[in-house]
């Protein structure tokens, strides 16, 4: 199958810049995922399209302030660093930038000295990893010197670091926000509880790899980078007591969806389980556990327009995307939402 297979025309002006006021006023493209029909509703309208016995299964992963500026120290030139996976309590994966300068032994001041690192080792794709010397905590120091690390589409300087934070965000360790879960109001959350909607939580924590463009020209041929992830037994309890009882288990972003179809066992049941997955889903993959998904818009040719083809199939999707830029629907990270569902009879 060719990547260009998941290539559509987008208006640049349709990529959102910012983030909405009201989280859920955002747009909603419900599509059915068998047949194809699509409707046009806002964000908040997602509880007419919820069933009591349904589960929402929702990343609490928190993105960190990733992205580091500073100096060389040799040579007072700037250099920009993008902290990828810790690997202990002073050493991190890291994208630096720029990193041909950067060798084995280089030394960088961040803060005015706040914070030094030493590149210790170059590893995979060119990634360094830094030895991080500091007095303090480690987080509060990264709180006060480091910036959310936005998507190279977003050029707007981000004025409130929580809005690339869902309401629920709770474990530190993504280098990115699972976007889907924007949309939801801490309100919005306690209505649907209320309908008798369970809601579990996973956690999986995202890498740069989300933005990397598929380089392959064949999907075959493309690596995944893994990422980790947490499934706890008490929430994999939820997920498989909603499928024995006939619910639907319902993913919010493709994080979520990851998650699961990576825990789940060959019969259908959830493992309460962590560790490192690079599950790539794409047409032809047969879900195991995941019926519906709340997701964004995502890029031409990216991995996750081939996880959400795989779900409803790429003439469905690619249709629905013409839909939404027809109608001039907000695109990517902070832009709108869509509903891959199995049934469109709206709740009043």
């Amino acid at each position: 199958m060719k990547v260009t297979d998941f290539n559509f025309e987008l208006p640049k002006e349709l990529i959102a810049q910012d983030p909405l006021e009201d989280r859920a006023s955002s747009r909603l493209l419900v599509l059915h995922k068998e047949t194809g029909e699509i409707k046009h509703r806002h964000f908040r309208d997602i509880l007419k399209f919820l069933r009591k016995g349904d589960c929402l299964v929702i990343n609490d992963t928190k993105v960190i302030p990733a992205r580091l500026l500073g100096k060389k120290t040799d040579t007072g030139a700037a250099v920009e660093v993008l902290l990828l996976k810790r690997k202990s309590d002073t050493v991190w994966e890291t994208l630096v930038k720029p990193g041909k300068k950067m060798k084995v032994g280089a030394q960088v001041s961040l803060g005015d000295g706040l914070l030094t690192g030493t590149v210790i080792d170059v590893v995979e794709e060119g990634n360094r990893l830094i030895q991080f010397s500091y007095e303090g905590i480690f987080e509060e120091i990264l709180d006060q010197l480091g910036q959310m690390p936005l998507p190279p589409y977003i050029t707007h300087q981000l004025k409130d670091k929580n809005r690339y934070q869902t309401v629920y965000a709770k474990h530190d360790g993504s280098a990115a926000a699972p976007t889907a879960g924007l949309h939801f109001t801490k309100e919005l959350l306690k209505e649907i509880e209320d309908m008798g909607v369970t809601i579990a939580h996973v956690t999986l924590h995202v890498g740069l790899g989300t933005f990397r463009p598929v380089k392959a020209d064949t999907i075959e041929d493309h690596h995944m980078h893994s990422e980790f992830y947490v499934v706890e037994d008490e929430e994999a309890k939820k997920i498989n007591d909603t499928k024995k009882n006939g619910g639907r288990v319902i993913c919010v972003g493709t994080t979520s969806c990851r998650t699961l179809e990576s825990a789940v066992n060959e019969d259908g049941t959830l493992e309460a389980k962590s560790g490192w997955t690079d599950i790539f889903i794409y047409p032809g993959y047969r879900f195991k556990i995941l019926d519906c998904l709340i997701t964004n818009f995502h890029l031409p040719e990216s991995t996750l327009v081939m996880l959400v083809s795989a779900l409803a199939g790429r003439e469905h999707i690619l249709n629905a995307y013409q839909k939404a830029v027809e109608e001039r629907y907000r695109f990517f990270s902070f832009g709108d939402a869509m509903f891959i569902t199995n049934d469109m009879e709206e709740r009043e």
